[in-house]
């Protein structure tokens, strides 16, 4: 069982690799096609600071995994809506992805601490019927619970939002929620310099 951080903190480096990742995937999307951008966050916890060293990219087999694929229909759809009938809405880590990983962890000397994944300007750039609900850096409910099933004790999402041409990025990090009515809780996020 991991301890619980109060603060991560993440290099430029590691980011920049996400997000010019995240940004490929938003400016190739479309109101069907919604962009999906995932990485696994390695690093180490000490006096309550995730130190990330890294950010591994993962494959999504949501669409072609059959336990997934089961999850999704029997228990994803009824409780978060139809909109997740749609494969590229969600993502399931391929189990190969997620054993090379925990290898590179351990041969590193460092932890799987969480996860990274986009959220886009849904309500700007998604389908008409979705435009209602804004979503931002802060976990939607399908991301809290994922983040209570996974129980990874970092959790970020990375927001693109695109105005007049330019796309900006803020970033939340957050822990999973501590009893099954609690919100998640937001972590200090800081920035490595060098």
């Amino acid at each position: 069982m991991h301890p619980n951080p109060h603060t991560v903190l993440i290099g430029f480096d590691a980011l920049k690799s996400f997000i010019t990742a995240a940004q490929d995937e938003y400016e190739a999307c479309n109101p069907q096609d919604p962009p999906s951008c995932f990485a696994l966050l390695l690093g180490v916890i000490s006096d309550g600071v995730a130190n990330i060293s890294s950010v591994e990219f993962a494959t999504n087999v949501r669409a072609t995994d059959p336990i997934a694929l089961e999850e999704f229909a029997n228990s994803i759809e009824p409780c978060f809506g139809s909109a997740y009938r749609n494969l590229r809405r969600g993502f399931w880590c391929s189990p190969k992805d997620l054993l090379r990983i925990h290898r590179q962890a351990d041969h590193d000397g460092v932890e799987v601490l969480g996860s990274i994944h986009l959220h886009p300007d849904w309500h700007r750039i998604g389908p008409p019927e979705e435009r209602g609900l804004r979503i931002s850096e802060e976990p939607t409910p399908m991301d809290r619970y994922m983040f209570d099933s996974s129980q990874y004790p970092v959790n970020m999402i990375c927001y693109l939002e695109s105005d007049g041409g330019t796309v900006s990025a803020a970033l939340g990090a957050w822990a999973p929620p501590a009893t099954t009515e609690a919100p998640c809780r937001r972590l200090t996020l800081r920035f490595k310099t060098h």
